[in-house]
């Protein structure tokens, strides 16, 4: 297993990774319903990031550097939604968010598959369970748009 700091580093990117893409995305649809879905995702995640991160330090599992922004530029599971957001297009827009939860799912996955426990286990499990929840909604919605 990875150090404490570096696994809530990583997820803490990868949600706030997904903080950035829903806001972009919420930009970028036109459907009022798809935005305001967006927008209470890209809300989740910097919820989920701020949880983490104040329990990691509160256990003294994380040091203070260890917060330090990376909402520069998106990462690789986002890289595609500028371009759908520039053509405006819901159903690529939708697909580029299941990309984005494709790689949020697996991120989680692969730490709640190790070995944390405590408290900070029990949150990460939590979020990851909502993730998956999200990542299978914009998956049907994504389905069903055209």
């Amino acid at each position: 297993m990875k150090d404490h700091n570096a696994v809530i580093k990583d997820l803490v990117e990868t949600l706030r990774d997904g903080q950035e893409g829903f806001k972009q995305a919420a930009q970028g649809v036109k459907n009022p319903e798809l935005k305001s879905l967006f927008n209470t995702y890209s809300q989740q995640r910097e919820r989920f990031a701020s949880e983490l991160l104040g329990e990691a330090m509160g256990q003294g599992k994380l040091d203070a550097k260890a917060d330090s922004s990376t909402a520069g530029a998106l990462h690789r599971a986002w890289i595609g939604l500028k371009a759908a957001v520039t053509n405006g297009d819901d159903h690529a827009i939708l697909a580029e968010c299941e990309r984005g939860e494709d790689s949020a799912v697996a991120e989680y996955k692969k730490v709640v598959d190790d070995d944390l426990s405590g408290p900070l286990f029990q949150i990460i499990t939590r979020q990851y369970m909502e993730i998956r929840r999200a990542h299978d909604r914009i998956k049907d919605l994504r389905e069903t748009t055209k």
